[in-house]
């Protein structure tokens, strides 16, 4: 049975969710689902924005024939050809073969490897400036690329000032009824997701994030509507801000995160430490073990943290096997800006810490400060080096108060 939301008088939401996917494109936990989002636009021409994940589909052709009432679907605007948003595209040919698929070079290209589409389909190559006018609505095409795939466009209707915004501006999590942002307690319950999901599926694009931030600027947005999350309608700067910070790898906040990898409990202890020594300094703190919370959940964490510890004990003379993970999921996602510290262990070569360094330095403005390193567990001379690295933390995080 079909499920729409009505966005504006002529734009209705005809997505779907998903609560059953474990993993997000099989890397990203995904405890509270997804929402995969399609708009319906209704005006002289139809014109559908992007399609969903194949799980979804028969939601979304239930959801199009019921919007459409007994209309044709005239365009299907194609933003983003990865298949949580194209994986349709087949099933909405077959119901609507007359459509047109509005694409640019590089999404049709990207849309023929993916899919096996008939010759005769017809195509509108659009390029960036280029406008659709589907009656009232004036639909001016943007090119985002690396947004975070090279095909990537968003689409500004410059006649209802919304901005269908393709993965930007998105959020892990499924549509529990509400579909505006402002229905909902967002920077409570739901900033944390939109960060996890913005840090791991895009947060390596800063700059081309960046570019399309400045793009934006220049248009009169009155509304947000991207393909997953929850769209915007009022208080834009609650998501346009984060976007922000997150892509100029600017700290959210002045605290600490511990990330830690332990064995037996001995570098896990050294990590409990340092985090007591820090809150008796009124430090905001938070520790995660590398062994057991999900990389996703770290790498978030690590945006929002100004400072960053990591603490490994060392294992087949190298970085514990999880924390090495992380940190090359961290050098991967283009981590900047941040201060440092590192815990390494060692019973008989302690060699963790300079790995971990090593890897850290490819990244851009990294400020290293101390490194202790125990020998099998915390005795009392290792006791006074976390204490004088939670004091070297203390100063280097006054200077950023």
């Amino acid at each position: 049975m079909y499920n729409i939301k009505k966005i504006t008088e002529n734009l209705l939401w005809v997505g779907a969710n998903d609560r059953r996917l474990a993993m997000f494109e099989g890397v990203y936990s995904v405890p509270d689902g997804v929402s995969y989002n399609a708009y319906l636009l209704l005006d002289e021409k139809t014109v559908l924005f992007d399609t969903v994940d194949k799980a979804v589909q028969e939601r979304l052709l239930e959801n199009l024939e019921e919007g459409l009432n007994g209309r044709t679907l005239d365009y299907l605007i194609m933003q983003h050809i990865e298949p949580d948003h194209s994986a349709a595209v087949i099933n909405v040919l077959r119901q609507y073969p007359d459509v047109t698929l509005v694409l640019n070079e590089k999404s049709s290209a990207f849309v023929s490897q993916f899919f096996n589409i008939d010759e005769s389909v017809k195509r509108l190559i659009v390029k960036e400036g280029d406008i659709l006018t589907t009656g009232k609505h004036h639909l001016h095409f943007v090119n985002a690329p690396m947004v975070h795939w090279p095909e990537v466009m968003v689409t500004y209707d410059a006649t209802s000032k919304i901005l269908f915004s393709a993965d930007g501006f998105g959020s892990f999590g499924a549509l529990n009824g509400a579909i505006f942002a402002d229905e909902v307690d967002f920077a409570r319950d739901y900033l944390d997701e939109a960060r996890r999901y913005y840090t791991n599926i895009v947060g390596k694009y800063g700059a081309q994030v960046q570019s399309l931030l400045k793009k934006a600027s220049g248009l009169d947005i009155a509304m947000i509507c991207p393909l997953h999350g929850f769209v915007w309608r009022k208080n834009l700067n609650e998501i346009i801000n984060p976007y922000l910070k997150w892509s100029s790898y600017e700290p959210e906040e002045n605290g600490v995160m511990i990330a830690y990898a332990s064995v037996y409990g001995n570098t896990e202890n050294a990590a409990e430490i340092l985090a007591s020594r820090l809150w008796e300094k009124g430090i905001k703190t938070v520790m995660f073990d590398v062994s057991v919370t999900p990389a996703s959940d770290i790498i978030s964490a690590a945006f929002k943290w100004s400072h960053l510890v990591f603490a490994s004990p060392t294992y087949n003379a190298g970085i514990f096997v999880t924390m090495e993970a992380l940190i090359n999921d961290l050098v991967s996602h283009n981590i900047q800006n941040r201060t440092i510290a590192f815990i390494e262990n060692g019973s008989w070569v302690a060699t963790s810490g300079k790995q971990m360094r090593e890897k850290f330095e490819k990244c851009k403005n990294i400020n290293f400060i101390g490194e202790v390193s125990i020998k099998s567990s915390v005795k009392a001379d290792k006791l006074e080096e976390i204490n004088a690295l939670a004091h070297e933390i203390e100063e280097s995080w006054q200077k950023h108060a």
